[in-house]
C-alpha cells in the first residue's frame, strides 16, 4: 500500500506542477501584451477542475474518486455558465449537493465494501478495529477513534469541513502511510507518543504542522503525505 500511495503521489505532483506552469505562462503572456488574460481570470471555476484533477490522481479509494469527480463536475458546470452555454442558477446548487451526497452514500455503502480485499477484511477482523481508514468530510465534521494493533494507513479527505482521527490507542508494525487531502478544511491526527511522524505533504496557501515529541526510536513510523490547499493538517500526541 505504501508503494502504491507513493506512486500515486508522483503523478498528482506532476499534474499540479503542469497546471501551475500553465497558469504562470498565461500571466507572462499577458504581461508581454501577447494575449489578454483578464477575461480568463473570470473563469475562477477552473480552480475546482484543478483541485478535482489532483484529487483523482492522488486517490485509491471510492470516496476520493467520487470527491474528485464531483469537484470536476462542479467546475465544468460553472465554466459552461460563464461561457453562456448553459444558464446555471445557484438555487439549483443545493439540490445538486443533496443528490450528490445521496449518490456518495449509496456507493459508499454498497460498492465500497466490495472493493476491500479478503486480506484487508481478515486484518480488520483480527484487529478488532480498522487497520485501513477511508474518511471523507464534505461541508461537515467527522471525528473517529481507531483501535487496532496493526494500523496500515489509509486516506482522509476534508473539503470545506474537518476530520479528526484519534489513533492514540493503536499501534504500527513498521511503517504506515496516511494520504490526506484538505481543501478549505482541516485534518487533525492524534498519535501515540512512540510513533515517529514524517510529514511529506504539499501545502498550497495552507499548512502542515507537527506537534509531537520525538520517541527514543523510530521503529514505528507514520508517513503523512498529500495536500493542504487553503487548509491545514496537524499531527500531535
Amino acid at each position: 500500500m505504501q508503494n502504491k500511495l507513493r506512486a500515486k503521489g508522483v503523478t498528482s505532483q506532476v499534474v499540479l506542477g503542469l497546471l501551475v506552469i500553465l497558469v504562470g505562462l498565461l500571466f507572462l503572456l499577458d504581461n508581454l501584451d501577447i494575449i489578454d488574460t483578464r477575461s480568463a481570470i473570470s473563469f475562477w471555476p477552473m480552480l475546482f477542475l484543478i483541485v478535482g484533477t489532483v484529487k483523482l490522481c492522488d486517490t485509491q479509494t471510492l470516496g476520493g474518486q467520487l470527491t474528485g469527480t464531483g469537484l470536476i463536475a462542479l467546475g465544468v458546470i460553472l465554466m459552461l455558465d460563464r461561457m453562456n452555454i448553459i444558464d446555471f442558477n445557484w438555487r439549483v446548487l443545493w439540490p445538486l449537493l443533496f443528490i450528490g451526497f445521496g449518490v456518495y452514500t449509496l456507493f459508499k455503502a454498497h460498492i465500497g465494501r466490495r472493493q476491500l480485499s479478503l486480506a484487508e477484511v481478515k486484518d480488520q477482523t483480527d484487529a478488532g478495529g480498522e487497520s485501513v481508514v477511508d474518511v471523507t468530510a464534505i461541508l461537515g465534521a467527522f471525528e473517529r477513534r481507531v483501535v487496532t494493533p496493526n494500523f496500515r494507513g489509509g486516506e482522509i479527505t476534508a473539503v470545506m469541513g474537518g476530520c479528526a482521527l484519534d489513533l492514540r490507542h493503536s499501534s504500527i508494525q513498521g511503517e504506515a502511510v496516511v494520504n490526506v487531502f484538505a481543501v478549505w478544511g482541516g485534518v487533525t491526527l492524534k498519535v501515540p507518543p512512540d510513533w515517529t511522524v514524517i510529514l511529506d505533504g504539499t501545502p498550497i496557501m495552507g499548512g502542515f504542522e507537527e506537534k509531537t515529541i520525538a520517541p527514543p526510536d523510530n521503529s514505528k513510523r507514520l508517513l503523512v503525505r498529500g495536500y493542504a490547499i487553503m487548509g491545514g493538517v496537524e499531527v500531535r500526541n
